[in-house]
Protein backbone atom coordinates (compact mmCIF):
# COMPACT_ATOMS: atom_id res chain seq x y z
CA UNK A 1 0.00 0.00 0.00
CA UNK A 2 1.61 3.27 -1.19
CA UNK A 3 1.59 6.17 1.27
CA UNK A 4 1.51 9.85 0.30
CA UNK A 5 1.26 13.23 1.94
CA UNK A 6 -1.25 14.27 -0.74
CA UNK A 7 -3.26 12.50 -3.42
CA UNK A 8 -5.02 14.71 -5.93
CA UNK A 9 -8.01 13.25 -7.77
CA UNK A 10 -8.15 14.75 -11.25
CA UNK A 11 -5.38 16.15 -13.47
CA UNK A 12 -7.16 19.15 -14.97
CA UNK A 13 -5.90 22.71 -14.45
CA UNK A 14 -6.86 22.66 -10.76
CA UNK A 15 -5.58 19.16 -10.07
CA UNK A 16 -2.26 19.20 -11.90
CA UNK A 17 -1.39 22.66 -10.54
CA UNK A 18 -2.24 21.53 -7.00
CA UNK A 19 -0.06 18.44 -7.45
CA UNK A 20 2.89 20.43 -8.77
CA UNK A 21 2.67 23.03 -5.99
CA UNK A 22 2.39 20.29 -3.34
CA UNK A 23 5.52 18.63 -4.71
CA UNK A 24 7.36 21.95 -4.85
CA UNK A 25 6.52 22.43 -1.17
CA UNK A 26 8.16 19.13 -0.29
CA UNK A 27 5.06 16.93 -0.03
CA UNK A 28 5.09 13.39 -1.43
CA UNK A 29 2.37 13.67 -4.05
CA UNK A 30 0.35 11.51 -6.42
CA UNK A 31 -2.34 12.44 -8.91
CA UNK A 32 -5.17 10.18 -10.05
CA UNK A 33 -6.31 10.51 -13.67
CA UNK A 34 -8.37 8.09 -15.74
CA UNK A 35 -7.83 9.70 -19.14
CA UNK A 36 -5.04 8.50 -21.37
CA UNK A 37 -3.53 11.99 -21.13
CA UNK A 38 -3.17 14.62 -18.42
CA UNK A 39 -4.69 18.11 -18.48
CA UNK A 40 -8.37 17.33 -17.96
CA UNK A 41 -11.17 18.83 -20.01
CA UNK A 42 -9.30 22.10 -20.57
CA UNK A 43 -6.27 20.70 -22.37
CA UNK A 44 -7.95 17.71 -24.02
CA UNK A 45 -11.44 18.78 -25.10
CA UNK A 46 -11.93 22.36 -23.94
CA UNK A 47 -9.89 25.55 -23.72
CA UNK A 48 -6.86 24.49 -25.76
CA UNK A 49 -8.36 22.67 -28.78
CA UNK A 50 -11.06 25.33 -29.15
CA UNK A 51 -8.41 28.07 -29.20
CA UNK A 52 -6.53 26.20 -31.91
CA UNK A 53 -9.66 26.11 -34.08
CA UNK A 54 -10.43 29.76 -33.30
CA UNK A 55 -6.90 30.73 -34.36
CA UNK A 56 -7.02 28.70 -37.57
CA UNK A 57 -10.40 30.04 -38.64
CA UNK A 58 -9.42 33.62 -37.76
CA UNK A 59 -6.49 33.27 -40.16
CA UNK A 60 -8.98 32.12 -42.80
CA UNK A 61 -11.15 35.18 -42.09
CA UNK A 62 -8.12 37.47 -42.45
CA UNK A 63 -7.18 35.85 -45.75
CA UNK A 64 -10.71 36.16 -47.12
CA UNK A 65 -11.43 39.70 -45.93
CA UNK A 66 -8.21 41.65 -45.29
CA UNK A 67 -5.29 40.21 -47.24
CA UNK A 68 -6.16 41.90 -50.52
CA UNK A 69 -6.42 45.29 -48.81
CA UNK A 70 -2.85 44.83 -47.54
CA UNK A 71 -1.58 43.95 -51.00
CA UNK A 72 -1.51 40.22 -50.41
CA UNK A 73 -3.06 38.96 -53.65
CA UNK A 74 -3.98 35.45 -54.69
CA UNK A 75 -6.65 32.82 -54.29
CA UNK A 76 -8.32 32.50 -50.92
CA UNK A 77 -7.13 29.36 -49.12
CA UNK A 78 -9.32 26.28 -49.22
CA UNK A 79 -10.15 24.44 -46.01
CA UNK A 80 -8.79 20.95 -45.37
CA UNK A 81 -10.94 20.11 -42.36
CA UNK A 82 -9.08 16.91 -41.51
CA UNK A 83 -5.75 18.73 -41.57
CA UNK A 84 -7.18 21.49 -39.38
CA UNK A 85 -8.30 18.86 -36.86
CA UNK A 86 -4.84 17.27 -37.04
CA UNK A 87 -3.26 20.65 -36.24
CA UNK A 88 -5.67 21.00 -33.30
CA UNK A 89 -4.65 17.56 -32.03
CA UNK A 90 -0.95 18.39 -32.33
CA UNK A 91 -1.56 21.44 -30.12
CA UNK A 92 -3.38 19.27 -27.57
CA UNK A 93 -0.67 16.59 -27.61
CA UNK A 94 2.17 19.04 -27.06
CA UNK A 95 0.37 20.55 -24.06
CA UNK A 96 -0.63 17.28 -22.42
CA UNK A 97 2.88 15.87 -22.87
CA UNK A 98 4.16 19.06 -21.26
CA UNK A 99 2.14 18.28 -18.11
CA UNK A 100 3.48 14.71 -18.12
CA UNK A 101 7.02 16.14 -18.24
CA UNK A 102 6.25 18.45 -15.31
CA UNK A 103 4.96 15.49 -13.27
CA UNK A 104 8.22 13.61 -13.87
CA UNK A 105 10.30 16.70 -13.14
CA UNK A 106 8.52 17.20 -9.80
CA UNK A 107 8.50 13.46 -8.94
CA UNK A 108 4.71 13.22 -8.90
CA UNK A 109 3.27 9.72 -9.29
CA UNK A 110 0.53 9.43 -11.90
CA UNK A 111 -1.97 6.85 -10.62
CA UNK A 112 -3.66 5.85 -13.87
CA UNK A 113 -7.35 5.04 -13.50
CA UNK A 114 -10.51 6.41 -11.93
CA UNK A 115 -10.33 7.13 -8.22
CA UNK A 116 -12.72 6.82 -5.30
CA UNK A 117 -12.42 7.53 -1.57
CA UNK A 118 -13.57 4.45 0.38
CA UNK A 119 -12.67 6.14 3.67
CA UNK A 120 -10.84 9.19 4.92
CA UNK A 121 -7.11 8.92 4.20
CA UNK A 122 -7.50 6.32 1.46
CA UNK A 123 -7.91 6.50 -2.31
CA UNK A 124 -8.80 3.47 -4.39
CA UNK A 125 -7.62 3.31 -8.02
CA UNK A 126 -8.61 0.10 -9.76
CA UNK A 127 -7.87 -2.70 -7.33
CA UNK A 128 -5.18 -0.79 -5.46
CA UNK A 129 -5.69 1.31 -2.32
CA UNK A 130 -3.29 4.15 -1.53
CA UNK A 131 -2.96 6.00 1.74
CA UNK A 132 -2.76 9.78 1.94
CA UNK A 133 -2.69 12.23 4.82
CA UNK A 134 -4.59 14.66 2.59
CA UNK A 135 -6.86 14.20 -0.43
CA UNK A 136 -7.74 16.95 -2.90
CA UNK A 137 -10.86 16.45 -5.04
CA UNK A 138 -10.30 18.20 -8.38
CA UNK A 139 -12.65 16.12 -10.48
CA UNK A 140 -13.84 18.98 -12.73
CA UNK A 141 -17.09 19.24 -14.63
CA UNK A 142 -18.96 17.85 -17.63
CA UNK A 143 -21.33 19.46 -20.16
CA UNK A 144 -24.93 19.75 -19.05
CA UNK A 145 -27.93 19.42 -21.34
CA UNK A 146 -31.66 20.17 -21.44
CA UNK A 147 -34.67 17.85 -21.37
CA UNK A 148 -35.51 16.73 -24.89
CA UNK A 149 -31.92 17.07 -26.13
CA UNK A 150 -30.14 13.71 -26.26
CA UNK A 151 -26.41 14.12 -26.81
CA UNK A 152 -24.74 11.61 -29.15
CA UNK A 153 -21.26 12.81 -30.04
CA UNK A 154 -20.46 9.71 -32.08
CA UNK A 155 -23.44 10.28 -34.38
CA UNK A 156 -22.37 13.92 -34.75
CA UNK A 157 -25.87 15.42 -35.10
CA UNK A 158 -26.81 16.55 -31.57
CA UNK A 159 -23.50 17.18 -29.83
CA UNK A 160 -22.00 18.89 -26.81
CA UNK A 161 -18.79 20.94 -26.77
CA UNK A 162 -16.63 17.79 -26.94
CA UNK A 163 -18.42 16.54 -30.05
CA UNK A 164 -18.29 19.97 -31.67
CA UNK A 165 -14.48 19.83 -31.64
CA UNK A 166 -14.40 16.73 -33.82
CA UNK A 167 -17.29 16.82 -36.28
CA UNK A 168 -16.69 14.59 -39.32
CA UNK A 169 -17.30 17.52 -41.65
CA UNK A 170 -18.17 21.21 -41.57
CA UNK A 171 -21.98 21.48 -41.41
CA UNK A 172 -23.92 23.67 -43.82
CA UNK A 173 -26.33 24.61 -41.04
CA UNK A 174 -25.65 24.62 -37.31
CA UNK A 175 -27.90 25.48 -34.38
CA UNK A 176 -26.18 26.51 -31.15
CA UNK A 177 -28.32 26.18 -28.03
CA UNK A 178 -26.97 28.69 -25.52
CA UNK A 179 -25.31 32.08 -26.05
CA UNK A 180 -22.61 31.70 -23.42
CA UNK A 181 -18.87 31.46 -23.88
CA UNK A 182 -18.71 27.96 -25.39
CA UNK A 183 -21.64 28.48 -27.75
CA UNK A 184 -20.33 31.76 -29.14
CA UNK A 185 -16.76 30.53 -29.52
CA UNK A 186 -17.67 27.32 -31.34
CA UNK A 187 -20.39 29.10 -33.29
CA UNK A 188 -17.73 31.56 -34.46
CA UNK A 189 -15.47 28.72 -35.60
CA UNK A 190 -18.12 27.17 -37.81
CA UNK A 191 -19.47 30.49 -39.08
CA UNK A 192 -15.96 31.36 -40.34
CA UNK A 193 -15.81 27.95 -42.00
CA UNK A 194 -18.97 28.78 -43.94
CA UNK A 195 -21.74 27.26 -41.83
CA UNK A 196 -25.04 29.07 -41.40
CA UNK A 197 -25.07 29.44 -37.61
CA UNK A 198 -28.20 30.21 -35.56
CA UNK A 199 -27.86 30.77 -31.81
CA UNK A 200 -30.95 30.04 -29.69
CA UNK A 201 -30.87 31.53 -26.19
CA UNK A 202 -33.42 31.37 -23.37
CA UNK A 203 -32.54 34.80 -21.98
CA UNK A 204 -33.13 38.11 -23.72
CA UNK A 205 -29.42 38.83 -24.10
CA UNK A 206 -26.23 36.94 -24.88
CA UNK A 207 -23.33 36.27 -22.47
CA UNK A 208 -25.37 36.22 -19.24
CA UNK A 209 -23.94 38.34 -16.42
CA UNK A 210 -21.67 40.46 -18.59
CA UNK A 211 -21.73 44.24 -18.96
CA UNK A 212 -24.83 45.35 -20.91
CA UNK A 213 -22.91 47.50 -23.42
CA UNK A 214 -20.53 44.64 -24.12
CA UNK A 215 -23.44 42.24 -24.67
CA UNK A 216 -25.06 44.51 -27.26
CA UNK A 217 -21.80 45.33 -29.03
CA UNK A 218 -20.68 41.70 -29.25
CA UNK A 219 -24.04 40.56 -30.58
CA UNK A 220 -23.99 43.29 -33.23
CA UNK A 221 -20.46 42.36 -34.35
CA UNK A 222 -21.20 38.62 -34.45
CA UNK A 223 -24.32 39.33 -36.53
CA UNK A 224 -22.09 41.21 -38.99
CA UNK A 225 -19.99 38.04 -39.18
CA UNK A 226 -23.05 36.04 -40.26
CA UNK A 227 -24.41 34.59 -37.02
CA UNK A 228 -28.17 34.76 -36.37
CA UNK A 229 -29.62 35.14 -32.87
CA UNK A 230 -33.00 34.03 -31.54
CA UNK A 231 -33.31 35.33 -27.99
CA UNK A 232 -36.01 34.74 -25.38
CA UNK A 233 -36.55 31.25 -26.76
CA UNK A 234 -37.25 28.15 -24.66
CA UNK A 235 -36.01 25.01 -26.44
CA UNK A 236 -38.59 22.22 -26.30
CA UNK A 237 -36.51 19.45 -27.80
CA UNK A 238 -34.76 18.15 -30.90
CA UNK A 239 -35.25 15.15 -33.14
CA UNK A 240 -32.27 13.64 -34.92
CA UNK A 241 -32.00 11.44 -37.98
CA UNK A 242 -28.69 10.04 -39.27
CA UNK A 243 -27.69 13.33 -40.88
CA UNK A 244 -30.17 16.03 -39.80
CA UNK A 245 -31.85 17.51 -36.76
CA UNK A 246 -35.06 19.42 -36.18
CA UNK A 247 -35.16 21.69 -33.13
CA UNK A 248 -38.37 23.04 -31.60
CA UNK A 249 -38.54 26.16 -29.45
CA UNK A 250 -41.13 28.51 -27.98
CA UNK A 251 -40.77 32.28 -27.92
CA UNK A 252 -41.39 33.50 -24.39
CA UNK A 253 -42.96 36.77 -25.51
CA UNK A 254 -46.00 35.15 -27.15
CA UNK A 255 -45.63 31.40 -26.44
CA UNK A 256 -45.55 30.70 -30.19
CA UNK A 257 -43.84 27.48 -31.27
CA UNK A 258 -41.25 27.33 -34.06
CA UNK A 259 -38.90 24.78 -35.62
CA UNK A 260 -35.42 24.99 -37.12
CA UNK A 261 -33.61 22.47 -39.30
CA UNK A 262 -29.86 21.93 -39.21
CA UNK A 263 -27.12 19.41 -39.89
CA UNK A 264 -25.75 19.80 -36.36
CA UNK A 265 -27.17 21.01 -33.05
CA UNK A 266 -24.55 22.08 -30.53
CA UNK A 267 -25.89 22.03 -26.98
CA UNK A 268 -23.88 24.64 -25.07
CA UNK A 269 -26.06 25.15 -21.99
CA UNK A 270 -23.31 25.17 -19.39
CA UNK A 271 -21.53 22.60 -17.28
CA UNK A 272 -22.12 20.73 -14.02
CA UNK A 273 -19.73 19.50 -11.36
CA UNK A 274 -18.56 15.93 -11.92
CA UNK A 275 -18.20 13.96 -8.69
CA UNK A 276 -19.77 10.68 -9.83
CA UNK A 277 -18.14 7.52 -8.52
CA UNK A 278 -15.97 9.24 -5.92
CA UNK A 279 -18.04 7.96 -3.00
CA UNK A 280 -18.40 11.42 -1.46
CA UNK A 281 -21.94 10.85 -0.22
CA UNK A 282 -21.02 7.58 1.46
CA UNK A 283 -17.97 9.28 2.97
CA UNK A 284 -20.17 11.97 4.50
CA UNK A 285 -18.87 14.90 2.42
CA UNK A 286 -21.45 17.67 2.54
CA UNK A 287 -22.73 19.01 -0.79
CA UNK A 288 -24.53 22.27 -1.58
CA UNK A 289 -28.03 22.58 -3.02
CA UNK A 290 -26.43 23.24 -6.42
CA UNK A 291 -24.69 19.87 -6.38
CA UNK A 292 -21.14 21.02 -5.72
CA UNK A 293 -18.86 20.10 -2.82
CA UNK A 294 -19.27 22.39 0.17
CA UNK A 295 -15.97 23.80 1.46
CA UNK A 296 -14.80 26.32 4.04
CA UNK A 297 -12.49 29.31 3.44
CA UNK A 298 -9.53 26.93 3.22
CA UNK A 299 -11.10 24.52 0.67
CA UNK A 300 -11.62 21.88 3.36
CA UNK A 301 -14.72 19.69 3.15
CA UNK A 302 -16.79 18.43 6.07
CA UNK A 303 -14.51 15.34 6.25
CA UNK A 304 -11.12 15.97 7.87
CA UNK A 305 -8.21 15.67 5.44
CA UNK A 306 -10.40 15.94 2.33
CA UNK A 307 -10.28 19.15 0.29
CA UNK A 308 -11.98 20.20 -2.94
CA UNK A 309 -11.25 22.82 -5.64
CA UNK A 310 -12.10 23.94 -9.16
CA UNK A 311 -15.33 23.07 -10.92
CA UNK A 312 -16.19 20.61 -8.13
CA UNK A 313 -16.83 23.55 -5.77
CA UNK A 314 -18.77 26.82 -5.96
CA UNK A 315 -17.69 29.72 -8.13
CA UNK A 316 -17.06 30.37 -11.83
CA UNK A 317 -16.09 27.28 -13.81
CA UNK A 318 -12.84 28.73 -15.13
CA UNK A 319 -9.49 26.98 -15.54
CA UNK A 320 -7.56 29.86 -14.00
CA UNK A 321 -9.85 29.98 -10.97
CA UNK A 322 -9.15 26.26 -10.48
CA UNK A 323 -5.41 26.87 -10.86
CA UNK A 324 -5.46 29.59 -8.20
CA UNK A 325 -7.34 27.30 -5.83
CA UNK A 326 -4.91 24.47 -6.62
CA UNK A 327 -1.93 26.57 -5.58
CA UNK A 328 -3.75 27.96 -2.53
CA UNK A 329 -4.91 24.58 -1.16
CA UNK A 330 -1.38 23.21 -1.55
CA UNK A 331 -0.11 26.13 0.52
CA UNK A 332 -2.73 25.44 3.19
CA UNK A 333 -1.84 21.75 3.40
CA UNK A 334 1.84 22.69 3.69
CA UNK A 335 1.01 24.94 6.65
CA UNK A 336 1.22 28.22 4.78
CA UNK A 337 -1.44 30.87 4.04
CA UNK A 338 -3.20 30.03 0.78
CA UNK A 339 -5.19 32.87 -0.74
CA UNK A 340 -7.53 33.47 -3.70
CA UNK A 341 -9.03 36.90 -4.37
CA UNK A 342 -12.40 35.96 -5.83
CA UNK A 343 -13.14 39.63 -6.60
CA UNK A 344 -10.35 39.72 -9.18
CA UNK A 345 -10.93 36.72 -11.43
CA UNK A 346 -11.09 37.74 -15.09
CA UNK A 347 -13.34 36.12 -17.68
CA UNK A 348 -12.57 35.96 -21.40
CA UNK A 349 -14.49 35.05 -24.56
CA UNK A 350 -12.14 34.26 -27.46
CA UNK A 351 -14.36 35.36 -30.30
CA UNK A 352 -13.18 38.09 -32.66
CA UNK A 353 -13.12 40.63 -31.21
CA UNK A 354 -12.22 39.14 -27.87
CA UNK A 355 -14.20 40.04 -24.77
CA UNK A 356 -12.72 40.27 -21.28
CA UNK A 357 -14.06 41.45 -17.95
CA UNK A 358 -13.09 41.65 -14.31
CA UNK A 359 -14.81 43.00 -11.21
CA UNK A 360 -18.15 44.77 -11.08
CA UNK A 361 -20.49 45.69 -13.93
CA UNK A 362 -22.48 48.91 -14.04
CA UNK A 363 -25.62 46.88 -13.53
CA UNK A 364 -24.27 45.37 -10.30
CA UNK A 365 -23.14 48.73 -8.93
CA UNK A 366 -26.52 50.31 -9.66
CA UNK A 367 -28.20 47.46 -7.81
CA UNK A 368 -25.83 48.00 -4.87
CA UNK A 369 -26.49 51.75 -4.93
CA UNK A 370 -22.78 52.52 -5.12
CA UNK A 371 -21.61 55.81 -6.65
CA UNK A 372 -19.22 55.25 -9.56
CA UNK A 373 -17.63 56.84 -12.62
CA UNK A 374 -17.07 55.33 -16.07
CA UNK A 375 -14.12 55.97 -18.33
CA UNK A 376 -14.53 54.65 -21.86
CA UNK A 377 -12.29 54.63 -24.93
CA UNK A 378 -13.02 53.25 -28.40
CA UNK A 379 -10.43 51.19 -30.25
CA UNK A 380 -11.17 53.38 -33.28
CA UNK A 381 -8.98 55.93 -31.49
CA UNK A 382 -6.13 53.42 -31.13
CA UNK A 383 -3.55 53.61 -33.94
CA UNK A 384 -2.39 50.00 -33.62
CA UNK A 385 -5.96 48.64 -33.70
CA UNK A 386 -6.83 50.61 -36.83
CA UNK A 387 -3.68 49.36 -38.55
CA UNK A 388 -4.72 45.73 -38.15
CA UNK A 389 -8.46 46.03 -38.94
CA UNK A 390 -9.39 45.74 -35.25
CA UNK A 391 -10.98 49.08 -34.48
CA UNK A 392 -14.27 47.61 -33.30
CA UNK A 393 -14.96 47.68 -29.58
CA UNK A 394 -13.90 49.66 -26.53
CA UNK A 395 -12.31 49.65 -23.09
CA UNK A 396 -14.65 50.52 -20.23
CA UNK A 397 -13.20 51.24 -16.81
CA UNK A 398 -15.46 51.57 -13.76
CA UNK A 399 -14.12 53.36 -10.67
CA UNK A 400 -15.40 54.51 -7.29
CA UNK A 401 -16.74 58.05 -7.66
CA UNK A 402 -15.07 59.35 -4.50
CA UNK A 403 -11.79 57.39 -4.27
CA UNK A 404 -11.08 56.67 -7.97
CA UNK A 405 -10.34 53.06 -6.98
CA UNK A 406 -10.85 50.65 -9.88
CA UNK A 407 -13.94 48.47 -9.35
CA UNK A 408 -14.12 46.71 -12.69
CA UNK A 409 -13.23 46.72 -16.36
CA UNK A 410 -14.94 45.48 -19.51
CA UNK A 411 -13.06 45.22 -22.78
CA UNK A 412 -14.25 44.20 -26.22
CA UNK A 413 -11.54 44.46 -28.83
CA UNK A 414 -8.15 43.15 -29.94
CA UNK A 415 -6.17 41.16 -27.36
CA UNK A 416 -8.81 41.88 -24.69
CA UNK A 417 -7.90 38.65 -22.90
CA UNK A 418 -4.36 39.94 -22.38
CA UNK A 419 -5.17 43.60 -21.76
CA UNK A 420 -7.51 42.78 -18.87
CA UNK A 421 -4.59 41.73 -16.67
CA UNK A 422 -3.25 45.26 -16.48
CA UNK A 423 -6.50 46.10 -14.71
CA UNK A 424 -6.38 42.91 -12.62
CA UNK A 425 -2.97 43.88 -11.21
CA UNK A 426 -4.21 47.40 -10.50
CA UNK A 427 -7.24 46.02 -8.65
CA UNK A 428 -5.14 43.50 -6.72
CA UNK A 429 -3.14 46.36 -5.28
CA UNK A 430 -6.18 48.57 -4.69
CA UNK A 431 -5.03 50.95 -7.41
CA UNK A 432 -6.89 53.87 -8.99
CA UNK A 433 -7.65 54.99 -12.52
CA UNK A 434 -5.07 57.72 -11.97
CA UNK A 435 -2.41 55.05 -11.31
CA UNK A 436 -3.16 53.56 -14.72
CA UNK A 437 -3.37 56.96 -16.41
CA UNK A 438 0.03 58.05 -15.08
CA UNK A 439 1.79 54.85 -16.16
CA UNK A 440 3.73 55.19 -19.42
CA UNK A 441 2.42 52.84 -22.11
CA UNK A 442 4.46 51.95 -25.20
CA UNK A 443 3.24 53.30 -28.53
CA UNK A 444 1.74 51.93 -30.67
CA UNK A 445 0.10 49.19 -28.60
CA UNK A 446 -3.43 48.02 -27.91
CA UNK A 447 -2.75 48.65 -24.22
CA UNK A 448 -2.83 52.41 -24.82
CA UNK A 449 -6.61 52.05 -25.00
CA UNK A 450 -6.61 50.98 -21.34
CA UNK A 451 -4.63 54.08 -20.39
CA UNK A 452 -6.98 56.27 -22.41
CA UNK A 453 -9.99 54.77 -20.60
CA UNK A 454 -8.26 55.57 -17.32
CA UNK A 455 -7.68 59.15 -18.51
CA UNK A 456 -11.39 59.30 -19.38
CA UNK A 457 -12.13 58.77 -15.68
CA UNK A 458 -10.39 62.09 -15.03
CA UNK A 459 -9.95 65.09 -17.30
CA UNK A 460 -10.52 63.08 -20.49
CA UNK A 461 -8.66 60.89 -23.00
CA UNK A 462 -6.15 62.36 -25.44
CA UNK A 463 -7.16 60.59 -28.65
CA UNK A 464 -10.94 60.98 -28.53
Amino acid sequence: MAQYDVIVIGAGPGGYVAAIRCAQLGLKTACVEGRETLGGTCLNVGCIPSKALLHATHQLHEAEHNFATMGLKGKSPSVDWNQMKAYKQDVVDSNTKGIEFLFKKNKIDWLKGWGSIPEAGKVKVGDEVHEAKNIIVASGSVPSSLPGLTIDNEAGVIVDSTGALDLPKVPKKMIVVGAGVIGLEMGSVYARLGAEVTVVEFLDQITPGMDGEVQKTLQKLLKKQGMTFILGAAVQGAEATKTKAKLTYKLKKDDSEHTLDADVVLVATGRRAFTDGLGLKELGVEMTERGVVKTDAHWATSVKGVYAIGDAVAGPMLAHKAEDEGMAVAEVIAGKAGHVNYDVIPGVIYTHPEVASVGKTEEQLKEEGRAYKVGKFSFMGNARAKAVFAGDGFVKLIVDKDTDRVLGAHIIGPAAGDLIHEVCVTMEYGGSAEDLALTCHAHPTFSEAVREAALACGDGPIHM
